[in-house]
């Protein structure tokens, strides 16, 4: 890794790291963790061909966590100076002091801690001079225009790149880190015929700049989107089948990996309280969690804790395998952290058939392809589900027209259980990985 990218060389955080440690144990405190983090960052937008912004941006924080006893006090800082450091460990130790007795609060167990720490590919140096970097957007914004002169606006395209390093340390002995990236290119455009005017986007993001996907083939996705939402309608209420297109589908995991993720299980504040060995998905679903996968955006040898991470099969044949823990709700529900503080690694979503989009819409039939969420309105305590929604009107397999100002509603455990098909069209931008997600029936709510 070349150092002279960072401000601080590894060496230096992990020092820095070690400081903390050592000031919490000479203001005693009976245990200590600490994480310091460094990175960078460029983007550049453009918009109409034009140069609107170019941003840089260098970040560095601390943050310790010290506790005496039972009793717990964080405190952080962007100063690496020796005082500031000293400073930020008192702070630290001043709101434990003050703080009540937890008896679930302390530092992961040390036999669940990492031992290896294996090379996962997480880090890609894009060498990308801004004067590049503008040609790329103008490149990505100029084949979105192309593409149809009903094209008539950008909201801009965008390159970007990042990359960070960091080192986790406790007084239990461990200390690891390990340097990481991730780019992207995006557009956005706005379409317009008579009185009608719709905007859609495309991006693609990786760890490696080499697997995003083409300039001018985000453009060229970014202008057909635009385009093919014109003309949109509304349409009259009912219950139908719904078609989540891949790039939001993984959403949907989302809400499931809330439902069962430590803090809202111990808050019983989820739809899906004591879940482990119940259906909850259709019966052919499986969801693996993979936190090894080589340049995955989810991976990582050990969790925000210094605990190992390892393959999980979460959802077998249905049924839920396991939650997403990490060590204080662990306790809280009197269970073994599962590697998960900080959140999920790669989650992958499968069936085992993996349709295509077209067989999937043609066992839609007719029904709704949603390619648009809109607003927030899920209930994780109920799982009620109720969100704007644009899209497609499907019939007879096949896409008829655009529509918009639609609502789709229903039940999380209802649609989960309803999934009835899922695509091999899986688009990979986040921790969460599925093609399109058919679900057997939701309420739409129409004009």
């Amino acid at each position: 890794m070349p150092s002279q990218r960072f401000s601080y060389s590894f060496s230096m955080l992990q020092q820095i790291a070690q400081d903390v440690l050592n000031h919490a144990r000479k203001g005693g405190a009976s245990a200590c963790e600490t994480d310091v983090s460094d990175g960078f960052g460029q983007n550049v937008t453009v918009r109409r061909g034009e140069v609107e912004t170019i941003e840089y941006n260098r970040d560095k924080g601390l943050s310790v966590t010290v506790y005496v006893g039972q009793k717990r006090g964080n405190a952080s800082t962007s100063d690496f100076s020796p005082e500031a450091i000293s400073d930020t460990v008192t702070a630290a130790l001043s709101i434990a002091r003050h703080t009540a007795v937890d008896d679930c609060a302390g530092l992961a167990d040390p036999d669940l801690l990492a031992r290896e720490f294996p090379d996962l590919e997480l880090y890609f140096p894009w060498d990308l001079p801004v004067e590049q970097a503008i040609e790329l957007a103008q490149t990505c914004e100029a084949a979105a225009f192309a593409i149809d002169k009903r094209i008539t606006n950008s909201e801009g395209a965008s390159v970007s790149l990042g990359e960070s390093q960091f080192v986790y340390a406790n007084s239990l002995g461990f200390m690891g880190g390990y340097p990481s990236s991730r780019h992207s290119i995006s557009c956005a455009m706005i379409a317009s015929h008579g009185d009608s005017m719709q905007r859609d986007y495309w991006y693609s993001v990786a760890r490696d700049a080499s697997d995003l996907e083409q300039a001018d083939a985000v453009g060229k996705k970014a202008g057909t989107r635009s385009v093919g939402r014109l003309g949109a309608k509304k349409i009259a209420t009912c219950e139908v089948p719904v078609l989540f297109e891949a790039p939001i589908a993984p959403s949907l995991i989302g809400h499931f990996v809330g439902a069962v993720s430590g803090g809202s299980l111990y808050r019983k504040s989820s739809f899906l309280l004591d879940s482990i060995g119940k259906q909850i998905f259709a019966p052919d679903i499986q969801i693996r969690e993979r936190p090894h996968l080589k340049k995955g955006l989810g991976s990582g040898p050990f969790d925000n804790e210094g605990v190992a991470t390892r393959d999980r099969n979460i959802v077998e044949n249905g049924v839920v395998q396991g939650y997403f823990l990490g060590s204080y709700s662990a306790r809280k529900l009197g269970l073994v952290t599962t590697g998960n503080a900080g959140g999920n690694h790669n989650l992958l979503l499968d069936n085992g058939a993996g349709a295509t989009f077209a067989e999937l819409l043609r066992k839609m039939d007719k029904g709704v392809l949603v390619t648009e969420l809109l607003g927030h309105g899920v209930n994780n305590v109920t799982g009620d589900y109720s969100r704007g929604a644009a899209g497609y009107w499907v019939e007879d397999g096949e896409i008829r027209y655009p529509v918009e100002e639609i609502t789709i509603a229903g039940n999380l455990k209802d649609m989960l259980r309803g999934i009835s098909a899922v695509g091999n069209d899986v688009i990979v931008r986040g921790s969460k990985q599925c093609g399109s997600l058919l679900i057997d029936r939701m309420m739409i709510a129409g004009g």
